[in-house]
């Protein structure tokens, strides 16, 4: 089974573009990235997921957290979404 590793990039000045994939396989290195690239940023593009699990919507939650609310997520994946919504915390999303 091979693994579908994640990217963090910084290609527009105001937004992190994240993709590959955001598991419990790759949330601890992806979180680090994320937040490593955030500062100074106002979206999280998601776009380029292309696999995510529970893990993984705990990442993205995790990195926007000292944001307080400053950074937008775009393109959340339909399944984070699904699971967000499950899980209560869409709102935490934007």
């Amino acid at each position: 089974m091979s693994t579908v590793a994640f990217q963090v990039s910084q290609a527009a000045p105001d937004t992190v573009h994240v993709s590959g994939a955001l598991t419990f396989a790759t949330a601890a290195a992806a979180l680090q990235a994320i937040r490593a690239a955030l500062p100074g940023r106002q979206v999280l593009d998601l776009a380029g997921v292309e696999r995510s699990d529970s893990a993984g919507l705990a990442c993205v939650l995790a990195a926007l957290a000292p944001s307080g609310g400053k950074v937008h997520v775009r393109n959340l994946p339909g399944n984070m979404r699904r699971l967000a919504q499950v899980c209560e915390v869409e709102a935490l999303l934007g």
